[in-house]
């Protein structure tokens, strides 16, 4: 099996265009596609290929077949071409700018097999106003929210402290914690949602969706942010502990049962609230996509999370076990066992 990893940042999504990559983004797609390769090449019959951006001077793809993309025009040949050989792509994207749902759409265009959620998913989850609106729908609790325009100010009407973001952004790109509404966050110049701020437990939940069955999830993770008002991701931990895991995973599964049928993986971002009884835990978002604690989730999870998402795409429950020792790691992909 021929298999396509696509990664955005360092796959040249971003080449020809001008400054240095996104650092944060950067960072964990570097993570992801590293991790998400070597688990591919280290699967019999399965021969990875990857797009490296020329200016990435490292990018650890051993077993992989790697296609070196200079101009837009080198990323667009190289993707497609690439896409259309295989027999199967995992697309790895931001949602900001609709990157990720083009890109899907364009694959579906040219009937290339997906091992990452389809446009139906994507279309929904990546725009946080549909996924809060689809989940509401479904008695799925998120936190209370306003469209905010690129030319309104803050309402003076909304309960602060309060979390403003991208409707459709990804990695804590232009995410800011507002106290009150004479705060003056930096401009953006395209619509925004304000939600309200929602203290707890930061956790995520990666799903795998299978085709015609069941999704399954993995093991929950605790979420580190940055305490600098921008809510960065750093990293996480595993495992929860029991209650707060069964928690996680029941409103994970919720949230994706709201939205359309999922293939392949999607990260479930939540608070888990102060009451035990779990009735002040909210979703926060969805990700449409790979997510950073694939890094961790791959070294406690025998059985190998790449075949899973292959089997997955095949209509194959995969089945796991899960090493229970507590382990941590890092946004850039460190891992370390406590």
């Amino acid at each position: 099996m021929r298999l396509l990893i696509y990664e955005w940042v360092t796959g040249g999504g971003l080449v020809g265009s001008e400054g240095a990559l996104p650092d944060s983004l950067l960072r964990e797609g570097l993570a992801m596609v590293q991790a998400v390769t070597a688990d591919a090449a280290g699967i019999e019959g399965v021969r990875p290929t990857v797009l490296r951006d020329l200016r990435l001077p490292h990018l650890a793809t051993s077993g992989a077949d790697v296609i070196e993309v200079a101009s837009r025009a080198d990323h667009d040949a190289a993707l497609f071409e690439a896409a259309s050989q295989t027999d199967g792509v995992l697309v790895i994207a931001p949602e900001t700018d609709g990157v990720l749902l083009r890109t899907v759409l364009r694959l579906e265009a040219n009937r290339v097999p997906l091992l990452s959620p389809g446009s139906a998913f994507v279309a929904v989850a990546a725009d946080k106003e549909q996924t809060g609106a689809a989940l509401m729908a479904a008695g799925v609790a998120v936190p209370q929210a306003v469209r905010i325009e690129s030319d309104t100010p803050l309402p003076t009407d909304f309960p602060y402290p309060a979390v403003l973001k991208p409707i459709d952004g990804a990695g804590s790109q232009d995410t800011h914690v507002v106290a009150h509404a004479s705060d003056q966050p930096p401009a953006y110049a395209w619509p925004r949602r304000l939600e309200r701020y929602t203290p707890g437990v930061a956790a995520s939940v990666a799903v795998i969706g299978v085709a015609g069955a069941e999704p399954l999830p993995l093991p929950p993770c605790r979420q580190r942010l940055s305490s600098d008002g921008r809510l960065a991701y750093l990293g996480g931990s595993t495992p929860l502990a029991p209650g707060l895991a069964e928690r996680a995973t029941g409103l994970a599964l919720r949230a994706v049962a709201a939205l359309p049928p999922l293939i392949g993986w999607a990260g479930v971002d939540l608070i888990l609230g102060d009451d035990p009884d779990g009735s002040l835990d909210v979703v926060i978002e969805v990700n449409p996509r790979l997510t950073t604690s694939y890094v961790g989730l791959r070294r406690v999870t025998a059985g190998g999370l790449a075949g899973a998402m292959i089997a997955a795409a095949r209509g194959d429950r995969p089945h796991f076990d899960f090493n229970p020792r507590p382990l941590a790691f890092d946004a850039d992909g460190a891992v370390y066992w406590t």
